[in-house]
């Protein structure tokens, strides 16, 4: 590869030496008010000793940030603005950094003004980028080196999370030894069934466990009024956006929304993965027999009107989501911070609740997992002050719990990665369970600081959950006494339970990283990949089709590239 990166082990070797550098004279996690020496005009100088990680600055710095903006969250306050809100207050008030819209995108625009930012070099000072995007910056030369910065101002909390052995984040932005940008740190990437269980409830049917279970589902919530309206409006199964990903892929896994990953997984297909075929050997996903099967039924079910007809040319499905017009979805468990606390604001009793469903031939969901990271907060170059952005992830790391979510959803955090240790979600759902049980208290948690939600967690359920304890549909609920906290926990507590207590056959992808053919093939060959599933699935073009792009994919550059995943997954 042109630009090697650093083995996990040397990567390590790097946080490594971080975390001695932090362990040194660091104030650790504590909030300085005064100005220290991670204030003024250091840009992190490993030599000059370690710095307060939340020291603010003596004189006002300015950042300017490329941030995603999603005009269908009207969750701010009047007056607020992506500007000016509790977040940038918050930052403000603690750290002296005023931070400013270099440009905000729509969800579905972001990628595209992103790259035009890294193709014309008008860069703001930090932006969210992919991988893909992230290795296009390095070869370019557009990238701050962080590797002094992140050992002298990243929070202990931070260190830690992206320490993490189980996501490896940190080896995903080391090129040459030199860590290059700040990972995202979450386990965000299981695809899971969302599902109105009111509607289940109504047309007397069980929540579909097979794919002969979910056609008959799908086909009840088209043909039966589930809604009770007297129209045939309703839709059996979301699919993704016009803009959006029918599945992820082993560069971009965490939050493709509506796509089909369970359905692909029920048929033991992987298509965006890199997985062993029949004979043992690397292959990619996409061109395996059992790809073509998923596809064979995807495109039956929209035959059938069973998946919505308008999938390919709606920018936003979570809109028929939030209407109430939809009645199955697929997509992470953190759907309460997306169209889930619309849905119920507008009908109350929207009860929708996740399960780890399908299931596959054999009777397991078998779901992929996601990258080590997807998504990455760069820093220009020629920006001043790249310790500042380390800043920010260590402000929001240590204090989103004191954000009220019903005054700005966690999306406007600027230049916000989701971040926390692996099994954090797995184990705030264990720990409100004893406090709901009764078996533990609140202050039992008080040694857990790194699970950074969890004491508000535990002091907010209550709040919001009624009894009995133990049943999670929407009716043991009260959105209205605390609409932020509901949200957070609604999507944590009936979102990850699944993960909790189903035994499931997890899947990764041999590779989460580019090869050097990648560099100037891949991007044709996923956008042929995308184009011809998409044209099958519509009717566009026949099942067969199939068949000739696979073996336009291996002559196209697809053999010479696996043939530098199977070198690079070389024991």
């Amino acid at each position: 590869m042109k630009n090697k990166r650093k083995s996990i082990p040397a990567a390590a070797a790097i946080l490594t030496a971080a975390l001695l550098v932090s362990a040194c004279g660091s104030n650790g996690d504590s909030n300085a008010n005064t100005a220290t020496n991670g204030g003024g005009s250091q840009t992190g100088n490993a030599s000059a000793g370690p710095a307060d990680p939340f020291g603010k600055y003596a004189e006002p710095v300015e950042l300017a940030v490329g941030q995603k903006v999603d005009p269908s969250d009207k969750s701010l306050p009047a007056g607020d603005t992506p500007e000016n809100n509790q977040f940038t207050r918050y930052i403000k008030d603690n750290l002296n950094i005023d931070v400013t819209d270099a440009f905000t995108a729509s969800p579905t625009n972001y990628d595209q003004k992103v790259s035009l930012s890294i193709s014309s070099n008008d860069l703001p000072d930090a932006m969210i980028v992919n991988a893909q995007q992230l290795r296009s910056m390095y070869e370019n030369g557009q990238l701050a080196d962080l590797t002094e910065a992140f050992g002298q101002y990243a929070s202990p909390a931070l260190k830690r999370v992206l320490q993490d052995s189980n996501k490896r984040a940190l080896d995903t932005v080391t090129f040459d030894g030199k860590i290059m940008a700040l990972p995202q740190a979450e386990d965000a990437g299981i695809h899971e069934m969302w599902i109105r269980k009111d509607w289940l409830d109504k047309l007397g049917l069980e929540p579909p466990k097979t794919m002969a279970d979910l056609e008959k589902v799908a086909e009840a919530f088209v043909k039966q009024d589930p809604d009770g309206d007297g129209k045939a409006d309703t839709i059996g199964i979301a699919g993704p956006s016009s803009s959006g990903k029918m599945y992820a892929n082993f560069l971009d896994s965490a939050n493709n929304l509506y796509g089909f990953d369970p359905i692909f997984s029920a048929y033991g297909a992987y298509p965006g993965y890199w997985v062993k075929d029949a004979d043992g050997n690397p292959a990619y996903g996409s061109t395996l027999p059992q790809t073509k099967e998923a596809l064979g039924k995807l495109r039956d079910l929209y035959a059938k009107g069973l998946i919505d007809p308008q999938m390919a040319i709606r920018t936003d499905s979570g809109e028929s989501i939030v209407s109430g017009q939809t009645g199955m979805f697929f997509a992470p468990w953190w759907m309460g911070y997306g169209p889930l606390t619309d849905a119920v604001k507008q009908d109350p009793k929207a009860n929708w609740q996740a399960y780890a469903l399908p299931l596959d031939a054999e009777g397991r969901f078998s779901p992929h997992l996601s990258a080590p990271a997807g998504q990455f907060v760069v820093i220009s170059k020629d920006y001043k002050h790249p310790e500042a952005v380390i800043k920010l992830q260590n402000l929001l790391l240590r204090d989103e719990n004191q954000f009220d979510l019903a005054k700005g959803s966690i999306g406007f955090y600027p230049v916000r990665l989701a971040l926390g240790p692996s099994d954090e979600s797995e184990f705030t759902v264990q720990a409100v369970r004893e406090v709901l049980a009764g078996t533990k208290k609140p202050e039992d948690f008080a040694d857990k600081p790194e699970y950074k939600l969890l004491a508000g967690d535990l002091n907010n359920i209550k709040k919001v959950k009624l009894e009995p304890y133990d049943k999670m549909d929407i009716q043991y609920w009260n959105p209205t006494a605390d609409m932020g906290a509901w949200t957070r926990l609604y999507s944590i507590m009936v979102g990850v339970a699944p993960f909790v207590d189903v035994p499931m056959n997890r899947v990764s992808s041999l590779l989460y990283s580019q090869t050097n053919a990648m560099e100037t093939k891949w991007t044709n060959l996923k956008k042929m990949e995308d184009e011809t599933f998409l044209k099958i699935v519509v009717g566009g073009a026949p099942l067969d089709t199939f068949d000739k792009f696979v073996a336009d994919w291996k002559k196209e550059g697809g053999d010479q590239i696996t043939a530098e995943v199977a070198e690079a997954v070389k024991p």
